[in-house]
């Protein structure tokens, strides 16, 4: 409810162009991370946003909806989201990728999902979704534990390789597990 209440204040600074907020550590769940995004959507002027939401637990509905509610941000150029140390699973990482896609104007994007639930089918459901953000030129994106596995790896990079307009790229899997590629 807190961090709904705060994005519902944030909505009557209509001339927001850049907001950083860092809510980590509060729990603030499936319900307040959507909550938070429904309200910043409605700010369209937004064009920089950080959003500091590590240690949160929230899960796949608040990554989906968070997602689909930046995706109505049609001016936001640079996001850097951290939601890691969640809830996260496979349908998130993907709902929150397909979203994401929808943010035409996005050209920077730091993702930092470390230490979710993702696998191997998060990893490459994002990819495929990421693809498809057409004027992506910088992207670092961090799945560190997340347990992706090979074919996640795989299917991550395949999508990435399509990213058309893509000129920086940092990719961290930092895996309790090899990840082994074939040469």
């Amino acid at each position: 409810m807190g961090a709904s209440s705060l994005g519902s204040a944030l909505v009557n600074c209509i001339n927001l162009s850049k907001l950083t907020l860092d809510l980590s550590g509060n729990e603030i769940g499936d319900e307040g991370a959507s909550g938070l995004g429904s309200a910043l959507a409605i700010c369209i002027n937004l064009s920089n946003l950080t959003l500091l939401l590590h240690w949160n637990k929230i899960g796949d509905e608040g990554a989906s909806g968070l997602g689909s509610a930046l995706a109505k941000c049609i001016n936001l150029s640079n996001l850097k989201l951290d939601l890691r140390e969640n809830q996260i699973g496979e349908e998130g990482a993907s709902g929150l990728g397909s979203a994401l896609a929808k943010c035409i104007n996005l050209s920077n994007l730091t993702l930092y999902l470390i230490d979710n639930q993702i696998g191997e089918k998060g990893a490459s459901g994002l990819g495929s979704a990421l693809a498809k953000c057409i004027n992506l030129s910088n992207l670092t994106l961090d799945l560190s534990g997340n347990e992706i596995g090979d074919e996640g790896a795989s299917g991550l990079g395949s999508a990435l390789a399509i990213c058309i307009n893509l000129s920086n790229l940092t990719l961290l899997l930092q895996q309790k597990q090899f990840i082994c590629f074939g040469l």
